[in-house]
């Protein structure tokens, strides 16, 4: 009675054995290649982190992470919970009702205002927009709003001695629309923004 089954026991192991060869196969090597060969011919920039280069080549950021710029001269990009760590993503978890979260936004506001406030274009605290005292869900979103750009357009012009005709142009060239023309905002790319301001700043 299970004499045949016991015969079938061994082609069954086998069959079994070249499925799962052959799902290895096709699953974990065939099936990741060929995403990976679109994604490098349909969006070569994209499937490689859409890095940022300086002009000798040199990696210098990603267009997907925010990155910490310090000094006037640099177009700063929304707070960080993780202070722009790429490993310790994440927002505070403090909520609207958190008195400590309206102090921290507080201070920020108070700060913002000053380091933004040149002679000729002095900005107070009530004007400045809220993401430039709010972190992002994820504590690494490289975009901020067109307001929030322009604030800082006075401050960036006279640290790098730059005509702020000329610096408003290229925040008006990073200023990206809604998406398909009705989903969320305009935004800027700050490091986008800074790679561009660089290199203005290198050709002269």
């Amino acid at each position: 009675m299970f004499s045949g089954s016991i015969a079938a026991a061994p082609r069954q192991l086998l069959a079994g054995l070249r499925m799962l060869i052959v799902m290895t196969v096709i699953v974990g090597a065939l099936f990741p290649l060929l995403i990976w060969g679109i994604g490098q011919v349909a969006f070569p920039s994209a499937a490689n982190g859409s890095q940022i280069r300086d002009e000798r080549g040199t990696v210098v950021g990603s267009e997907l992470l925010a990155s910490k710029f310090e000094g006037p001269q640099w177009f700063h990009p929304r707070p960080s919970a993780g202070d722009f760590d790429p490993l310790a993503t994440g927002g505070s978890n403090l909520g609207p009702d958190s008195a400590e979260l309206a102090e921290e936004i507080a201070k920020r506001r108070t700060a913002v205002a000053a380091q933004d406030s040149v002679p000729g274009a002095a900005v107070a605290p009530s004007d400045v927009p809220a993401d430039a005292v709010t972190a992002s869900f994820s504590g690494l979103d490289p975009h901020i709003s067109p307001a929030y750009a322009r604030q800082q357009i006075a401050r960036v012009a006279q640290a790098r001695s730059l005509p702020a005709e000329k610096v408003t142009e290229l925040v008006a060239a990073h200023t990206a629309g809604r998406q398909l023309g009705f989903l969320g905002e305009e935004r800027v790319n700050v490091v986008t923004l800074n790679s561009a301001l660089a290199a203005l700043a290198g050709a002269r």
